[in-house]
Order: structure tokens, then C-alpha cells, then sequence
């Protein structure tokens, strides 16, 4: 008879394998399709070649691990050195370092200018945050400041080719002897928020400066505070104003720039994000014109909110694939998961979420291309689809996410799982950049002061018109709701929602499946869908949308 000790008693079966060595661009079939689509027919090759790159390093086990200790080992502030002196210098996990500098080899500052520039940089973005996505805001920040200097010519001359460059150095150095640099933002203040006018940080010329002011004041969220150089919104003399500062001056001296905390966040937490001190000695150069801040930083707005919807979508992506993955290893009650017709329902529905945000950010990234070459009536698109995009899409994902984290029902409650980082950072897009109701009103005032907005929006939703029933009947719909301008405010977040339901249905329609097409119409249009994941009516057709969520499940 065998000794108790030779038995087996810890026999590990039906768990799933590894999900690393893919390459996380060639798997997202979506999110193929929709660049092909929009890249120039000349530069696909050459743009999914790029991406497939990434796509290999964001599908590497070495390159996820990495990405879950910058996680487990968030920045800390060091305020003095040991001596005493005030250094105010943010250190990393080294991994955070390695991260980000793949992401900046990999174009992921650099739009502007380039053919097919957005977008690529967009699928980009949506690849590589996948593998962790706190590091994404000094990237979002550097690529989104270059049209704010744009408004100061030998700003831009100095400053957009070192934002826009491939080459990651860190540490605290004049911005002339770096081959690249990070750009962070102090936008918010303590007693105002997303009310950016109602700061009290004010500037005052410097006598003989020639366009240098001192700034005194308090930053309650300034992002990525590593950075060299930020954009702040001050007061002047002449009104509320946009300033460069750079942390380290021309000759080698430090500016002014105490951080005085970096906040204790619910996700993100690779991520510094921190309060900052102006002390009267802060030097700081003025862009654009005095009085002409808000408007001068709208465009550092406009792009980063373009990244916070292609950052929802790639964690839903990330999510979904996760929870696609583990279904169709996981048996129970007499075979896979991912064949159970109601646990396929799920699945199925989280997939016309993560389909519908990709191929909106992608749509939006090829606007802004277009936008560049001169384009006005997708300037007028961009205006009101993006925020009501930022909007929707933002805030589905929590809940995509959390559905997904049940996929797995246990393991997926469990830190190693990477469910839990993934639920902590989905709420964190909706809320940067300004938060639902903010972009609810952002929609109604291009709509009050941008006629060509709504043009442009209604000329892009007509493409699908005739193709769906249900898609027809809502569009009725939101034109009714546009000719009622009474308590029009108090709506603003329904027809925020409808637009973006609708510019994701045109694109469905007119691009997916048929199969894929017909159930997002049918449960977010047609009301054949209930409040929970996992309702799609009876006749959809769940095994083709999970196949084509992920095109290889076994």
C-alpha cells in the first residue's frame, strides 16, 4: 500500500494557461479592421507592422510582469535631500522607467504631424496600456501639449521636437541637453476643480523678463510632476493665462517647484500624481496671449480626452480578453464556460462594449488626422462627438470591467489575477479631464456655439441611415430631443449618451458583422436588452460575437 506521503494532494487541473507570447495587436481583430480602414492605403503595411511590434512586447510575459511591479511599487517623494536641501524629485520602481520608455520608442508622443499620426498613435496607445496603464498619463500629457504651444511659435520651435521624440531620458536636466522630454499640467486648485477660472494662482511679469513671470499659487492635482516642463493656468494682469515652466532652468538651476504631496489614489498607482507650491520665484513663460488661458490649453484638453476614451477601451479590451480566456479554459457542470449558452450571453455583451469604444477612439483618432490636414467638417465632428464619447465610454467601463472581474468569480477577486488593478483603474478616465457632467455640458455648448457640429454629426450619423430599424428610430429620436431646448441642461447627460450610442451604432453598422451590428442595435437601441450584462435578446448570435472578441479562445 502507497505511504501517505508519496500521495498526490496538490494536482493542479482545469485552471487556464498563461495568456503571454500573443501578440496583443494581431488578437484584437476590431481593433485591426478599424485601422486598416482608416489608415492610408499606403502606410498600412508600414503602420501594422509598427503596431504588431508593440503588440508582441505588450503580449510578453517579461513586459506584464514588469508592468504589475510599477503597480505593487508606487513612486515616492523625496522633498530634501540628506543634507537638507529642497530637491522635490519623484523616484520610481525601475520598471516604470522601462515601460515608459518602450512607449516612447514606440511613438506614443508623437502625433503631430505625422502621416496617419493620430491614429496610429491611438491603436498605439490602446495596445500598450493594456500591459499597465498609469504610465499613460506623462504620455497623454506629452503628446497633448504640443498644439497649446503651438500658440507661441518659438516655443513650439524649442520645445515639439523634443516632446515628439523617440528617445526617453529621464531625470532632472535643462530641457537643451535631452534628446526628449515629458510634459506634465496644473490645470485644478483646491477650492475650484474643473471650475479652472476660479484659481488663485497668480503671475506677475518679471521687469526686463520679455514674456517671464513668477507665480504664486497652489496646484491641488498636478500630473506627472517628474516631467521637465508643464503647463499651468495662472492669472495675469490681463485675465486667466497659460504659462511653460520648466523644472530646470537653461543654466543648470532648479525653478521653484515643491511638491507637497503625491496622492494616495484609488488605481493609477504607478502613477505620481501630486499638489504643488508656486512660491513667488517660480519663472514662468506665457503662452499664447494674457486673458487667453482656457482657450489657449482647450487643445491639451481636446487630445487628452481623446486618450481617455482609447484608454477605457483598451481596458475593456484587456478585460474582455482576460475573462474570454478564462471561460474557455474553465470547465464546469459538464464542459467549457465559454459554451454555457447564458455565460456566452455575458461575454457576448461585454465584447459590443469593448467593439463599440475601439472603433469610436479609432474613428476619433482618424477625425483628428483629417482635422490636420485642413478638414472642417471633422474639426465640427470632433467638437461635439468627443465629449460625448469621453462620456459614455468612460463611464461603461467600470461596469464592463467589474462583469468581467465575475467571469473568473473567484480567481478574479484575487490580486494575481490582475482583475482587481484593472477594476481600481476604470473609474479614473471618466473623472480626468473633467468628469460625466462636465462633457454632458461640454456636448450642449457645441451644440449652442459650434452650428457646425451638429452638421457634422448628423452627416456622419446619416452614412448608416436605411441600414437598421432601430438605428433609424433612434436617431428620430435624438433630433426630437434636439428641438426641445426646454430644461435642455438637466437632459444633458441623456443626449450626451445618445449621441455617443449613436455614432457607436453608425459605426457598427456600417463596419461589423452583421451579427455584431444587430445586437448592440437591437440591446442599446432597441430596448430588447435589460440593465445587466448578459441580457442580449434570444436571437442573437453570442458564438460569433465571442469567437471574433477573441479570434483564438483555445
Amino acid at each position: 500500500m502507497e505511504s501517505r506521503a508519496t500521495v498526490a494532494t496538490h494536482t493542479v487541473t482545469n485552471q487556464p494557461p498563461e495568456t503571454t507570447g500573443r501578440d496583443a495587436f494581431a488578437d484584437d481583430l476590431p481593433l485591426r479592421e478599424a485601422v486598416t480602414r482608416h489608415a492610408r492605403p499606403e502606410l498600412r503595411e508600414e503602420i501594422a507592422a509598427e503596431l504588431s511590434a508593440l503588440g508582441w512586447d505588450a503580449g510578453s510575459a517579461d513586459h506584464r510582469r514588469a508592468g504589475e511591479r510599477a503597480d505593487a511599487h508606487p513612486p515616492e517623494l523625496r522633498t530634501h535631500d540628506r543634507f537638507g536641501h529642497r530637491i522635490d524629485e519623484v523616484e520610481f520602481h525601475p520598471d516604470w522607467h522601462r515601460l515608459l520608455g518602450r512607449a516612447v520608442e514606440g511613438g506614443l508622443t508623437d502625433a503631430w504631424g505625422r502621416p496617419d499620426g493620430h491614429l496610429r498613435r491611438a491603436a498605439g496607445f490602446h495596445v500598450w496600456t493594456r500591459v499597465e496603464a498609469g504610465h499613460g498619463c506623462p504620455l497623454s500629457m506629452t503628446h497633448a501639449a504640443v498644439p497649446a504651444l503651438r500658440a507661441d511659435r518659438e516655443l513650439a520651435a524649442f520645445w515639439e521636437p523634443l516632446l515628439t521624440s523617440h528617445r526617453y531620458e529621464p531625470g532632472l536636466r535643462p530641457a537643451g541637453e535631452k534628446a526628449g522630454v515629458l510634459a506634465g499640467m496644473g490645470m485644478t486648485e483646491k477650492q475650484g476643480g474643473s471650475d479652472v477660472r476660479s484659481g488663485t494662482t497668480r503671475a506677475e511679469p518679471i521687469p526686463g523678463g520679455e514674456g517671464l513671470y513668477a507665480l504664486t499659487g497652489h496646484k491641488w492635482f498636478c500630473s506627472a510632476p517628474m516631467s521637465d516642463v508643464f503647463l499651468v493656468l495662472a492669472h495675469a494682469p490681463g485675465g486667466l493665462s497659460c504659462f511653460l515652466l520648466p523644472r530646470v532652468l537653461p543654466d543648470g538651476t532648479r525653478n521653484s517647484f515643491r511638491i507637497q504631496r503625491l496622492k494616495n489614489k484609488l488605481g493609477n498607482r504607478a502613477n505620481a500624481s501630486s499638489e504643488v507650491e508656486f512660491d513667488g520665484t517660480t519663472v514662468a513663460r506665457l503662452v499664447g496671449e494674457e486673458g487667453r488661458g482656457v482657450a489657449t490649453i482647450l487643445g491639451m484638453v481636446a487630445a487628452t480626452r481623446l486618450d481617455c476614451v482609447t484608454g477605457s477601451a483598451s481596458l475593456m479590451r484587456e478585460a474582455l480578453t482576460r475573462a474570454v480566456h478564462h471561460t474557455a479554459h474553465r470547465e464546469a457542470f459538464g464542459g467549457r464556460l465559454v459554451d454555457k449558452p447564458l455565460m456566452r450571453n455575458v461575454l457576448a455583451d461585454l465584447a459590443l462594449e469593448s467593439e463599440a469604444a475601439t472603433v469610436l477612439a479609432m474613428r476619433l483618432a482618424a477625425a483628428y488626422d483629417r482635422a490636420e490636414d485642413g478638414d472642417a467638417a471633422e474639426r465640427h465632428l470632433l467638437r461635439i462627438a468627443l465629449p460625448a464619447a469621453k462620456y459614455r465610454v468612460t463611464k461603461v467601463c467600470t461596469p464592463v470591467v467589474a462583469e468581467a472581474l465575475e467571469c473568473l468569480g473567484g480567481n478574479g477577486y484575487v490580486e494575481e489575477s490582475g482583475m482587481p488593478r484593472l477594476l481600481r483603474e476604470a473609474p479614473v478616465n471618466s473623472i480626468w479631464e473633467g468628469s460625466g457632467n462636465v462633457q454632458a455640458l461640454d456636448v450642449l455648448r457645441a451644440l449652442q456655439r459650434e452650428p457646425g457640429a451638429l452638421n457634422a454629426l448628423l452627416s456622419e450619423l446619416g452614412r448608416a441611415a436605411g441600414a437598421d430599424h432601430r438605428f433609424d428610430a433612434a436617431l428620430k429620436e435624438l433630433l426630437t430631443e434636439l428641438s426641445d431646448p426646454e430644461g435642455i441642461e438637466g437632459r444633458a447627460r441623456r443626449l450626451a449618451e445618445r449621441i455617443a450610442l449613436l455614432t457607436q451604432a453608425s459605426l457598427l453598422v456600417r463596419y461589423a458583422p452583421p451579427a455584431v451590428a444587430d445586437a448592440f442595435c437591437a440591446s442599446r437601441l432597441g430596448g430588447e436588452g435589460g440593465w445587466a450584462f448578459g441580457t442580449l435578446p434570444g436571437g442573437a448570435d453570442t458564438r460569433s460575437i465571442v469567437e471574433r472578441a477573441l479570434p483564438d479562445p483555445g
